[in-house]
């Protein structure tokens, strides 16, 4: 060490110069690279960071979950993360401001609406069936359930699966002594509001005891037990002999669960997953907020119990999230309505695919 010291001060200045240059020009140089190569993944990191976040309706959960992985595969930068909790709690996300959009089967009552300071846009995105899944012992298909019996069963008149009406409307099954559990919701839930408007529209007692609503009073009974979403439904559905509960189409179609045919308005028994869900929603007349409801369809061959299901999003978002939000709507209108089928949901029709992409330009 003190040789080359000595060596050093020994030297010409020149030569110390020369090299103190050297020094300067290569430290210079690896700054100059790691500047280019910070701005060159600037753009990636940024672009990485916009994350879209929604909560809200279990009832469209598989489908959107479908729809917002492929999008965000197909769209450089953009993640969406979408919480399930139910109709309800994505309204108080969206009301509360802690989300960019939300989505609900109950769409939202003119009060809550008024609760967004930034305003809201509303869209029916998809639209399916709600279905009796039920388990019972051998799993005898083609279960018939009257329009004026399945009331009966969620306000627990009708207790055990021999009773004699269900028993009428099924000469052909072997029917057990087996007392009825219905499972209902825990959560505050847009599939809770749209069968019990159905049952509503269908069964005055039925109206004057329960009546309708996102969370709504059920009979106390250790019969009629609770369980959060479709899938917490579904899941007790099947673990549970007796059991039968209002779930989306989806979700037993998913799960391969026993569901039965209903009584609709004209009398015909129709199963879920065919052409009465379509024929049930093609007459619906939307207005200007684009929310109608279809609680008792008249149609010959219509399924009973149908609605279509919303996103909510703010009228005025951030710029980057405005334009990404529109993208992802005009996904689920083209790309996002071919798979709807296939996954138990009903494509809406082109007339109403028309109005939405038109309403979707308010989201600014």
């Amino acid at each position: 060490m003190r040789r080359r010291l000595k060596r050093w001060l020994s030297e010409p200045a020149t030569l110390k110069r020369n090299t103190k240059a050297k020094c300067m020009k290569r430290s210079l140089t690896l700054v100059t690279a790691a500047f280019f190569a910070l701005a060159v993944q600037m753009p990636q990191a940024m672009s990485a960071d916009l994350r879209l976040t929604g909560s809200g309706a279990s009832f469209p959960f598989p489908l959107y979950s479908a729809w917002f992985k492929d999008f965000s595969k197909k769209t450089e930068g953009v993640t969406i993360d979408y919480q399930a909790k139910g109709s309800g709690a994505g309204i108080q996300d969206l009301i509360n401001n802690t989300v960019d959009f939300a989505a609900s089967d109950a769409a939202m009552t003119p009060e809550q609406i008024a609760k967004v300071e930034r305003g809201v846009v509303l869209l029916p995105m998809t639209a399916g069936e709600i279905v009796l899944a039920y388990n019972l012992p051998g799993s005898p298909k083609n279960l018939k359930l009257p329009r004026d019996v399945y009331p009966d069963i969620f306000q627990g008149k009708i207790t055990n699966w021999n009773d004699a009406r269900i028993a009428k409307a099924n000469p052909d099954l072997k029917l057990p002594d087996l007392p009825i559990t219905v499972v209902r919701r825990s959560d505050s839930s847009g599939t809770t509001f749209v069968f019990t408007k159905h049952l509503s529209a269908i069964s005055p007692s039925f109206k004057e005891t329960v009546g309708t609503g996102t969370s709504v009073q059920w009979l106390n009974s250790d019969k009629i037990v609770a369980a959060p979403k479709n899938d917490g439904v579904t899941a007790t559905i099947k673990q549970t002999p007796g059991a039968i509960g209002y779930i989306e189409w989806g979700y037993a179609k998913l799960t391969k669960a026993d569901t039965a045919l209903l009584q609709n308005k004209a009398g015909k028994y129709i199963a879920p997953g065919g052409k009465g869900g379509p024929i049930a929603l093609a007459g619906a007349k939307f207005p200007e907020d684009l929310i109608v409801w279809v609680e008792d369809p008249a149609e010959a061959e219509a399924y009973p119990i149908v609605s279509f299901t919303w996103m909510l999003f703010y009228k005025t978002q951030d710029a980057p999230k405005g334009e990404y939000l529109r993208k992802m709507v005009n996904y689920g209108l083209t790309d996002g309505q071919k798979i709807a089928e296939s996954m138990g949901y009903i494509p809406l029709p082109a007339s109403v695919i028309e109005k939405v992409k038109a309403a979707s330009a308010k989201i600014q």
